[in-house]
């Protein structure tokens, strides 16, 4: 438990348990720091997301993540050896008449929803002594005695040795804003390049039968609504079928801040040609993600700050995008972190 105007103390203070923040920090607690993690949700994940809907669930977030990497397949086989993950597809149709999925990279997705490998590697951070705050909104970061001031919205205070910043790159940058902590005006220049395209997403509960194509999945970029896949099929919701559309990012971007009502009645459109006649919607919930998918890279797996007590910045928008590039960013940080704490 933590009190609000009381100075808590730790190594590390990682702000974004999604899965960047707890592959960092699982890395640092390894090497015999303490690591606490804080996070804005009312769970961990971030984009690795999962909701209830009636009966049954949907992947809301990332959908699948596929490995080109050494590294990253080393923790995908440790976790399909682990019966976490498993492999879904090695493609999907673009809705082609007759077409099947086509032959490439292995999709992988977590057996009960993305967010269980999060919950997992939580559980895991936890057994290694780590701290983990969840419902924690931070406000500001600001130089505290050659370390960092970390104030929460609740009054909640943590002082750390050193902070790692795993939220889209925007919201990192505003908490050092508000806490007068200057970059050197280099790294602000490029972590100000920086961008992300938004997605919009519908999850539709279907009583009926949906004809999607072979494995349950559509994938069609020049549409408005660019990713269609029924989760019933996918082998995560059993209990009903529960839909999940994701928006294309121009057309998302274009109508982030339309109503409920107008963007249901476009997705169920949208929808409409793969629902059996007979086939009626329960349900449907907007959810609308700010920062989706990073569409203008930082180059390296982490930015380090100049000048300033240890802070890093990582993410999926540092060295690559999606599921692989967030663990590597992740593990990079947790390993260049500790040895610079080695060293001081």
């Amino acid at each position: 438990m933590t009190t609000p105007g009381m100075k808590h103390p730790t190594d590390v203070l990682i702000i974004g348990a999604g899965i960047t923040g707890l592959m960092a920090a699982s890395q640092l607690a390894a090497r015999g720091l303490t690591v606490t993690l804080l996070d804005k949700g009312r769970g961990v994940g971030g984009r690795m997301a999962t909701r209830r809907v009636g009966p049954g669930r949907a992947d809301h977030g990332a959908q699948f993540f596929t490995v080109r990497h050494p590294t990253f397949l080393e923790w995908v086989d440790r976790w399909h050896n682990q019966n976490l993950i498993f492999q879904w597809s090695t493609g999907w149709s673009d809705g082609s008449l007759g077409q099947s999925p086509p032959d490439g990279h292995p999709r992988f997705a977590v057996h009960g929803g993305m967010t269980n490998l999060s919950k997992r590697l939580a559980a895991d951070l936890k057994e290694q002594g780590g701290s983990l705050h969840t419902d924690t909104r931070v406000t500001a970061l600001s130089v505290d005695r050659g370390g960092w001031h970390v104030q929460s919205e609740r009054g909640e205070i943590w002082t750390s040795r050193a902070v790692v910043i795993t939220t889209p790159v925007p919201q990192g940058l505003a908490l050092l804003d508000a806490g007068k902590a200057q970059l050197a005006i280099d790294q602000r220049i490029a972590l100000e390049t920086v961008r992300y395209a938004p997605c919009l997403c519908a999850l539709i509960w279907v009583d009926g039968k949906v004809g999607l194509p072979n494995p349950g999945a559509l994938q069609q970029p020049l549409h408005t609504v660019a990713w269609i896949a029924d989760n019933r099929r996918k082998g995560i919701s059993p209990e009903a079928t529960i839909l999940t559309l994701h928006g294309e990012p121009a057309w998302s971007e274009a109508n982030f801040t339309a109503s409920d009502d107008a963007l249901q009645a476009h997705f169920l459109e949208e929808l409409q040609p793969w629902l059996n006649v007979a086939a009626h919607v329960q349900e449907i919930q907007i959810m609308r993600w700010r920062y989706a998918l990073p569409v203008q890279l930082y180059p390296e797996r982490f930015l380090r700050a100049n000048g300033l007590p240890p802070l890093y910045f990582g993410g999926d928008a540092f060295g690559a995008p999606r599921v692989e590039g967030a663990v590597l960013s992740g593990l990079a940080i947790g390993e260049a972190l500790a040895d610079q704490i080695a060293l001081v």
